[in-house]
């Protein structure tokens, strides 16, 4: 309202709407409070679009000019904390539009020729997810470096390997680490892949028909870094697949942060105690003062959720809308704006804790020594030395684990004499595979936990991220 009672209207529209929408509307209309994120790409668009019509003749060079100067103080403004952003101007578009031309007079509704809004959001939005992903990148990077370094530290350090939750066979901590690694890659390649698919313009698509104006696509394409124009302009203005692709990216992202994270619970439980954080990723109990909580994983764990609904809201906004343009997808800006400062979040907390954690190595050991680990090992002796085939090599061999079971011993205590009882043609010879050390060692099939196969790997990873950078 101004001071005479008047509702004030978006005089960006003029004449029809003159008398301003009601407040409910402007409430609901309005996408400044989080689209204003755009600034910066909305300011570089308008930079490139303005240079392009002076080249093809649309404006003149002094129209451009002045145009790229109040662009430029509009930016040291909103830099500073200068500028006012306005509800009744309803996003970052109109804001900076009519600051211009509140600076620059008619030199700045000069803009706006050979343009619409529905292609100067979608160009925004490609240029902050790309700026995103780049971002992202060097954090995902950051991480698999941590990962990397600390599996080299740990390249021989055994704990057990689960299935099911179940101790299963002896790993290294190392080798457990840079699967992480692994993960980590193919999700950097997703973002990379994503990136290239979303790396086309859709500026001078214009509403949704393109321009009659003699425009130059293939120039304002290059001058914002995209490799070219759209083809079709109803679908440069409204698909969104490039950012369900990220958010899909993203999502995957998440869960892999988030089974990190549950590890790192599970690792700082008491039972297990294979890890310890310091306080700088832990907290107390309000009431238990022995207690030092994973708080920080757990956050990572839970955040996962605010991520994938991030992707299935912005699926639902987008499953049944005809082309082109609907103002549904409005609400495609805030489910990406949140997810990426969740996932930027998450990133940076793992890099910490995984940073932070010390080995118990000896609780490792031991659990690893424990639920007959090796029997996999002496399996694999008796159809390597005996010949046996394997399925009779595991009935022996289940034979061996109970009798050890019943005793309440492990493997390499039993005596010869117990295991020949079993199977005559065993050897002691089978002592050599029975310890943690010796079935770490014997798994040097490529890809295996092998002390030699993770520290060869971790070395490759560091020159790989290296060359990354």
């Amino acid at each position: 309202m101004n001071s005479s009672g008047k509702k004030l209207a978006n005089q960006q529209w003029g004449g029809r709407f003159a008398e301003g929408p009601a407040a409910i509307m402007e409430q609901i209309n309005a996408s400044i409070d989080f689209d204003k994120k755009l600034w910066k790409q909305d300011i570089a668009g308008s930079i490139a679009h303005s240079t392009m019509l002076a080249h093809v003749g649309i404006i003149s060079e002094q129209d451009k000019n002045l145009i790229h100067q109040g662009l430029q103080k509009i930016r040291s403004a909103i830099e500073n904390g200068q500028f006012e952003f306005s509800r009744q101007l309803e996003d970052i578009h109109m804001n900076i539009e009519a600051r211009l031309a509140e600076q620059i007079g008619e030199a700045g509704k000069r803009l706006h020729t050979a343009r619409s809004r529905n292609d100067q959001v979608a160009t925004d939005f490609r240029l902050w997810v790309r700026d995103a992903i780049d971002e992202l990148s060097i954090a995902i990077k950051n991480l698999m470096k941590i990962l990397t370094l600390r599996a080299k530290e740990y390249s021989a350090t055994p704990m057990p390997g689960f299935t099911h939750l179940q101790s299963a066979q002896p790993v290294t901590f190392g080798h457990h680490l840079l699967a992480y690694v692994e993960m980590l890659s193919r999700d950097l390649g997703r973002m990379i892949d994503t990136r290239k698919r979303l790396n086309e313009s859709p500026l001078g698509a214009a509403a949704l028909a393109g321009t009659s104006f003699p425009i130059d696509r293939k120039m304002t394409a290059s001058l914002l870094g995209f490799d070219k124009p759209m083809a079709n302009s109803l679908d440069a203005v409204s698909d969104r697949d490039f950012a369900l692709e990220y958010l899909s990216a993203l999502s995957i992202i998440a869960m892999h942060l988030s089974r990190m994270a549950e590890e790192i619970v599970i690792w700082c439980s008491s039972p297990f105690s294979f890890i310890k954080l310091s306080d700088a990723y832990t907290t107390g109990s309000s009431i238990m003062p022995q207690k030092r909580n994973p708080d920080a994983a757990e956050l990572v764990r839970a955040k996962t959720g605010r991520v994938n609904g991030a992707l299935i809201g912005l699926l639902t906004v987008m499953k049944g809308l005809p082309l082109a343009y609907a103002k549904d997808m409005q609400e495609d800006k805030e489910q990406v704006f949140a997810a990426t400062e969740t996932i930027s979040l998450c990133l940076a907390a793992c890099a910490g804790m995984i940073d932070d954690l010390q080995a118990n190595k000896e609780n490792m050991l031991r659990l690893a020594s424990s639920g007959f680990s090796t029997a996999t090992d002496l399996a694999d002796w008796l159809v390597r030395n005996l010949k046996l085939p394997f399925r009779t090599a595991h009935h022996v061999t289940g034979k061996i684990v109970g009798m050890a079971e019943k005793k309440n011993i492990a493997l390499d205590q039993l005596s010869l004499e117990e295991m020949q009882s079993v199977e005559p043609a065993i050897t002691k010879d089978i002592f050599s595979v029975l310890s943690v050390e010796a079935s770490l060692a014997s798994r040097t099939s490529e890809g295996g936990t092998a002390p030699v196969n993770v520290e060869k790997a971790a070395q490759l990873w560091l020159e790989r991220l290296k060359d990354m950078s």
